[in-house]
């Protein structure tokens, strides 16, 4: 039987772990919200590469399929399938320079080809009833309640808002908090290294 992480699975893993929680710890302080809206974007915008780089690890998948028999509806597809149509945005269009600036077309989004990612996303999720959600903040012990409003259609006319379909402050902690359930899904435990700021995974 092999045991896992593997070394090298596990040089990436603490690297990537490091990287993604000291933007965790940063997003949820309320002093995050202070900052400019391009910077706000640009860390999130990191959170969501990282993360979406460790989906690639094996036992990541084994728990996203577990999340589906065992969580409320839609969680593990919000952690995985919505994760990546966010980072996917991120990635292609890396031109807008805030959360709210973020409007796309049909025509956009397929300026190249159609059915890549972001197209078959909006073609799966497109009229899907709401999604609601509450999350319980343990830095700053406050509820956070969110609606995923998926778009009502997804046609030549339709504007895909990132806004609309889940506000930058409210989707922000939403995200972080999914991605933060499912990377912690992988630690058995974790020595704070206040000094260097870093968490080693052990």
């Amino acid at each position: 039987m092999i045991t896992r992480p593997l070394p090298i699975e596990l040089e990436f893993l603490t690297k990537s772990y490091n990287s993604f929680l000291d933007i965790h710890d940063e997003v949820v302080q309320t002093s995050f919200w202070d900052k400019d809206s391009y910077y706000r974007l640009s860390k999130i915008r990191d959170a969501i590469l990282i993360y979406s780089e460790i989906l690639d690890y094996e036992p990541i998948g084994w728990f996203l399929e577990a999340l589906k028999k065992l969580r409320p509806p839609m969680e593990a597809e919000l952690s995985k399938e919505c994760l990546l149509f966010i980072r996917n945005i991120f990635v292609h269009f890396p031109f807008f320079k805030s959360w709210n600036e973020i409007v796309l077309t049909k025509e956009i989004i397929n300026w190249s080809k159609p059915e890549l990612s972001i197209d078959r996303f909006l073609r799966r999720f497109a009229g899907h009833k709401e999604v609601k959600y509450r999350m319980w903040g343990y830095k700053n012990k406050s509820m956070t309640y969110i609606s995923i409003n998926f778009p009502t259609s997804y046609d030549q006319n339709s504007e895909i808002r990132l806004s609309k379909f889940m506000p930058e402050k409210e989707g922000t902690l939403f995200v972080m908090s999914l991605m933060h359930q499912v990377l912690m899904s992988q630690v058995e435990s974790m020595k704070d290294h206040s000094e260097e700021g870093q968490n080693d995974i052990l």
